[in-house]
């Protein structure tokens, strides 16, 4: 039998990568060994030379993940860092859809690298001031509406100005006398479009501003 001295050697870091891609792909629904050893070329019992089991599969993507968001830096304002940090999670999760439920349902055996990940997180609400009760509270209510903005968002039955046109026109068409408020605010978004970044960025500083003066207060 003739070696594929191309192909790059199966490894830990290889069989991440395709499950990662095959996740995005297809959901995690279709992530199984067989179709991970489909995806790579190989049988399914070779990949257990370099991963436990499919847990180790699930821990080792929830990590690759939350390697992709941008953590606070040494020194840096708090408030860039937790403004910085929430827009680079929901854009990581929005390319991610399925991480969400899998990051919070892998409580169990955390990598140094994911307990690195909210150590530094907390250490910058910390270092800024917060209580310990606090920042915990911070970490939690940043998390939750960056969480709900992108389920949200991957929800809304449109993403451009011409499918929001689209839907716009249909909705008033249907229910402008019936339901007025609906229709007030839904000619407004398709008079001056809707940009989920901006919409995302006005609810986080009120967030902020929130967290920031509950700081102050203790």
């Amino acid at each position: 039998m003739q070696v594929d001295e191309t192909r790059e050697p199966l490894s830990r870091e290889r069989v991440l990568r395709a499950a990662l891609a095959l996740a995005d792909a297809q959901g995690l629904a279709a992530l199984s060994m067989r179709r991970l050893g489909q995806a790579l070329g190989v049988e399914a019992m070779s990949l257990y030379n370099h991963v436990a089991n499919k847990d180790a599969i699930l821990d080792g993507i929830v990590e690759q993940v939350l390697a992709e968001i941008d953590l606070p830096r040494p020194g840096e304002a708090w408030r860039v860092a937790m403004k910085r940090r929430a827009s680079s999670a929901r854009e990581v999760f929005s390319r991610h859809p399925w991480a969400i439920g899998l990051l919070e349902a892998r409580t169990a055996n955390s990598s140094p690298n994911r307990l690195g990940y909210y150590d530094t997180v907390l250490g910058c609400l910390r270092q800024a001031g917060f209580s310990t009760r606090l920042a915990m509270r911070a970490f939690s209510i940043l998390d939750s509406y960056t969480y709900g903005f992108i389920l949200q968002e991957l929800n809304l039955p449109f993403d451009d100005r011409e499918s929001l046109d689209a839907v716009g026109s249909d909705l008033l068409h249907q229910m402008a006398e019936r339901y007025p408020h609906l229709a007030e605010v839904t000619l407004a978004a398709m008079q001056t479009g809707y940009d989920h970044a901006v919409e995302f960025d006005f609810g986080l500083d009120l967030v902020l501003d929130a967290l920031e003066a509950a700081r102050d207060r203790a």
